[in-house]
């Protein structure tokens, strides 16, 4: 995969994000001369430029399509706990200037130092500049989504109906600090999703699968195409098949890939910095000690070339990097933006994150995993007398200050005597993030990342994320069922 320098990813925010409004670094100084026109401990202006699409396709028709571009900068200005945050979508001197006026009432009296502000030079970028938006024509697009709906048809004659959807974002940002660092990244995304409708019987059960990443529509070729209408196919199918799941405490083994996402949800956010600074996180104060069985070891990393999750640098202009959370059990690190590294004493990891300029940056995760262990994945069902084994995942809850979790399985089986034995529907996943990690009993060696459709909320705010881990064994998990 080519990569692109993070010298020509500023180039192209001058272009895109200062030249229109005739601003240039001089313009960047003034405006953080007004800010720190009063003593602050941390300033940053981000600025943003967006271009997205999306296609869907129902009955071979196009349903919908949508097009649009936002682009506007925030400043932020921070002291202490306190943040005040303005932001406008008119990139331009007068709206930098009124935006730092009033982000500023927040500091104490006193002049501080403006640092002048430049590019920093970083590693290559993680992924291409190429915008997937203007990589097909829109007639292409939607042949493209045409296509999966036909091979999905072709596959089962119980498929009465196939929901195709396409989508991308094109982004340019560009990060300033009263430090004097400046930083900026070109940042692709593109995505492709089925979902199939098959009856039998009278019963109607639904399928659904996708992927993508930081690249362009390129990616989507006829054997990605074919993989994605397969798995949907086959999820409907097995569902088809699938008698109601039991209730109750029984041994849990998750499939590798997507399953993930019951860490992310369960275990990720408790291991944010925000959370654990404020001590509302099952996690915090427990740097040291252990928190899972041994073997299991938890990473965020951000570095991961085109993935989903993945970021150059950060929305705060840092680098991402590969964070170790969990090493073999023992809590080794939390997730950190700057603000709450600077009030925890620690440095930042590179997961200051944020969903557009009008929101303030969280500590986020990128690609969050579990890695490998030693375990042959049909050697840890062969160990199972009477199990649950969850193959793939839809909804969920979790409480971030208690752990506890509910998720619903979308492909699940029965397994009996070491074997499966028959494919359940209706199956939910109820526990305890932090308890649920000290059950794990074995870890496969068939690490998976998921297909590249992860998206994660918090406080209002949803970025692309990534997450993955190997077939794991959990002993003593509870199980909702509807027998």
């Amino acid at each position: 995969m080519t990569t692109t320098t993070t010298e020509r990813a500023m180039d192209t925010a001058e272009r895109l994000l200062l030249a229109p409004g005739r601003l240039n670094l001089a313009s960047i100084e003034r405006c953080f001369g007004t800010l720190m026109a009063h003593r602050l401990d941390y300033a940053d202006l981000y600025f943003q430029y967006q271009r997205a699409e999306g296609w869907s396709l129902e009955e071979g028709i196009v349903k919908s399509g949508s097009f649009n571009i936002e682009q506007g900068v925030g400043v932020r200005a921070v002291s202490g706990e306190k943040t005040a945050f303005a932001y406008s979508d008119d990139i331009s001197a007068a709206a930098l200037e009124a935006a730092a006026k009033t982000t500023r009432a927040i500091a104490a009296a006193g002049a501080t130092a403006v640092v002048p502000v430049r590019a920093a030079k970083q590693r290559p970028a993680l992924y291409p500049a190429h915008d997937p938006i203007g990589s097909l024509p829109d007639a292409e697009k939607v042949r493209l989504l045409e296509r999966i709906e036909q091979i999905a048809r072709g596959l089962d004659p119980r498929v009465t109906q196939v929901m195709a959807s396409l989508a991308a974002t094109w982004e340019v940002v560009m990060v300033a600090r009263a430090d004097g660092h400046m930083a900026a990244d070109v940042r692709p995304l593109s995505r492709l999703s089925v979902v199939v409708i098959m009856e039998e019987g009278g019963r109607r059960e639904q399928g659904s699968a996708g992927g993508g990443g930081r690249h362009d529509y390129a990616a989507f070729t006829d054997e990605v195409l074919r993989d994605f209408a397969q798995k949907a196919v086959h999820q409907a199918s097995t569902n088809l098949a699938a008698r109601p799941a039991p209730a109750g405490m029984m041994t849990v083994v998750l499939g590798n890939g997507w399953p993930g996402i019951l860490l992310h949800e369960a275990i990720g956010h408790g291991l944010e910095g925000d959370f654990n600074r404020k001590g509302s996180s099952a996690f915090a104060g427990r740097i040291g000690e252990r928190v899972a069985a041994k073997g299991v070891t938890v990473v965020d990393d951000g570095t991961l070339p085109g993935r989903r999750g993945s970021l150059t640098v950060d929305d705060e202009g840092n680098p991402t990097q590969r964070t170790v959370l969990i090493e073999d059990g023992i809590l080794t690190g939390y997730m950190q933006d700057m603000t709450n590294a600077r009030l925890m004493g620690v440095a930042p990891t590179g997961n200051g994150r944020r969903e557009s300029f009008s929101h303030l940056p969280l500590p986020r995760m990128t690609n969050t995993i579990m890695l490998a262990g030693q375990h042959d994945p049909q050697e840890i069902i062969a160990s199972v007398e009477r199990g649950l084994y969850a193959v793939n995942f839809g909804g969920g809850q979790v409480d971030i200050t208690s752990g506890k979790f509910v998720f619903s399985a979308a492909e699940a089986w029965m397994i009996e005597n070491g074997k499966l034995a028959y494919p359940v529907k209706g199956a939910t996943l109820i526990g305890n993030g932090p308890d649920a990690l000290t059950r794990v009993s074995m870890i496969g060696n068939d690490l998976a990342l998921d297909p590249g459709v992860g998206t994660c909320g918090k406080e209002g705010q949803s970025v692309p994320v990534g997450v993955g881990q190997p077939t794991i064994r959990l002993d003593g998990l509870t199980v909702g069922g509807t027998a």
